[in-house]
């Protein structure tokens, strides 16, 4: 008896596609099981290092004043690329001016309030944001995603969700 017949068969039982397959999904699971990954968040985290992050918001569609939505001291989730990164507290906000430029007869142009209706429902502000994070030699970390200059960030609480960009990090 031939331990491979002419169809592929393992001593004419078992074909060998089949257990090429349960062999790849045993190392699948072990691998799983063995070797897991690195998880847990940065941010909050005992080893972390408090770090600030400037960021902007440009218009942002809201019918309440943003002094109201967001207070100095509150805290804020923090999303990046759709996964959670953990939470940091607000330290500073600056509303900026609604303006528009408008050109003057002598060639000058002057930034003068928006007269537009709809544009009290459009905010635009800064943010200083302080957190822990890790620091790592090539940038800081929240929750396995580096924050760099550029990155945007989701913010997220009970009564807002908002995108924002990275303007400077602080350590």
């Amino acid at each position: 008896m031939a331990i491979v017949d002419a169809q592929g068969r393992l001593f004419g039982k078992v074909s060998l596609l089949d257990v090429g397959a349960g062999a790849i999904i045993a190392m699948v699971v072990g691998g799983i099981f063995l070797l897991p990954g690195k998880t847990g968040s940065a941010v909050g985290g005992d080893n972390g290092k408090e770090v600030e992050v400037d960021v902007i918001v440009l218009g942002m569609k809201s019918a309440q004043d943003v002094s109201q939505l967001l207070k100095t001291g509150d805290s804020i989730d923090v999303i990046i690329r759709n996964e959670p990164a953990g939470s940091v507290n607000i330290d500073k906000l600056t509303v900026l001016p609604r303006d528009v430029l408008v050109p003057q007869p002598d060639g000058t142009v002057k930034a003068l309030p928006d007269p537009r209706p709809q544009a009290k429902y459009f905010t635009s502000f800064l943010m200083t944001l302080k957190g822990n994070a890790k620091v790592a030699d090539d940038g800081v970390v929240f929750g396995n995603k580096k924050v760099k200059i550029g990155t945007t960030l989701e913010l997220e609480s009970k009564e807002y969700n908002f995108r924002s960009s990275v303007l400077q990090v602080r350590q």
